[in-house]
């Protein structure tokens, strides 16, 4: 099945194709670069920068990626903290899955402070929980960690993926994405799993909410072998952000999966004990999700224009009262892969597929 993990290979092949639109939009400004494959954000008690880095890979083992080529083994992923324009590492050595140029990794997701101020985080995979025994190095992805000298696994999002798979496709994809921390434990969005699942205090793991496959179009232009253009195909939700908004329900936001149709990507809103309602539409995959103290949601899109587009470029949305879409900022930002705010102002993780040039950045949101 295609998740999030293949991301970042479209995103990398799509690199040099179409240059970035002008845009009139906020500038971009950045506050630290020379990060690797820089993905889920969060801020922290004193305002430091919490940046989840899905590192470069490294020497391997390697085998075949997600979309060809090959993937190499190496433990440069990492959680980092921003603060005064310094960077450090505060969770070095976490496994991370690369090509062997260092790009469109796989590694630490996402990171988030808990209510006890500690910090918490994911390490993706993308693909099949087995991987991880076919692979021994890969025995520390799909799971949940707090972080401290000896990082804490708190729990295996793979084995449960493989044991309860979810939304039942087969075979079991998992590729935790996204994190929540909250007083009653941690919610977790498996992109792969295509679920929002919940762990508790003592590790136990429970299904939130699945979402479900659509039947869209085959597109224009796809390779020699693949369907005629127009052809109903099955496509995956690949959820790959939740938050949680001011009424106290859980939002999640949809990548899709292939062929990433422009337009069709949803935000879901979920309350526990019932079925997931689409809360906004029109959206073109969907990379993270955010509230503003002000009770406004921003989407943040990986691809403005598709991932099939050929342009990187991404942008930020600003969700109206009745779901009617403002571009805050587009220009300036490449495959952006995170999403924070504090006050008037948006922190994104700019250039998520890249090795040693990825940043975060800062948009003023205005009045």
């Amino acid at each position: 099945m295609i998740t999030k993990s293949v991301v970042a290979a479209v995103m990398g092949a799509a690199a040099l194709l179409v240059p970035a639109p002008a845009s009139a939009a906020p500038a971009v400004r950045t506050i630290v670069s020379g990060l690797d494959n820089p993905r889920g954000i969060a801020l922290g008690p004193h305002g430091e920068i919490y940046v989840a880095e899905a590192g470069r890979g490294g020497a391997g083992p390697c085998r075949p990626g997600p979309e060809g080529g090959q993937v190499c083994f190496g433990r440069s992923g990492a959680i980092s903290v921003i603060e005064h324009g310094r960077r450090w590492r505060v969770q070095p050595r976490l496994p991370s899955l690369a090509s062997p140029e260092g790009t469109e990794a796989s590694g630490p997701s996402d990171v988030s402070i808990g209510v006890d101020g500690r910090v918490y985080y994911t390490v993706g995979l993308g693909g099949s929980p087995d991987l991880r025994t076919e692979v021994p190095q890969l025995a520390g992805t799909a799971k949940l960690y707090r972080s401290g000298h000896t990082p804490a696994a708190l729990a295996d999002l793979g084995a449960y993926e493989k044991s309860a798979n979810p939304d039942g496709v087969t075979p079991p994809d998992t590729n935790p994405n996204a994190l929540l921390t909250t007083r009653r434990g941690q919610y977790v969005v498996d992109a792969g799993g295509n679920s929002l699942l919940r762990v508790a205090p003592r590790g136990r793991i429970s299904t939130v909410a699945t979402f479900p496959r659509r039947t869209v179009a085959a597109p224009e232009g796809l390779p020699p072998g693949a369907p005629p253009a127009g052809t109903p195909i099955p496509m995956e939700a690949v959820p790959t952000s939740v938050t949680r908004g001011p009424d106290g329900a859980f939002y999640v936001g949809e990548l899709t999966g292939f062929p990433f149709p422009a337009g069709q990507a949803r935000v879901w809103r979920i309350v526990p004990g019932r079925a997931p309602a689409v809360f906004a539409t029109g959206f073109t995959n969907i990379i993270d999700l955010a509230w503003a103290p002000d009770g406004r949601l921003y989407v943040l899109e990986i691809a403005h224009r598709g991932l099939l587009s050929g342009d990187r470029t991404g942008a930020l949305l600003r969700v109206g009262r009745k779901g009617k879409h403002h571009l805050v900022a587009s220009a300036g930002l490449t495959a952006p892969g995170g999403l924070a705010i504090s006050g008037r102002s948006a922190y994104v993780t700019n250039c998520s597929v890249c090795k040693g040039t990825g940043s975060v950045v800062r948009i003023s949101l205005g009045n």
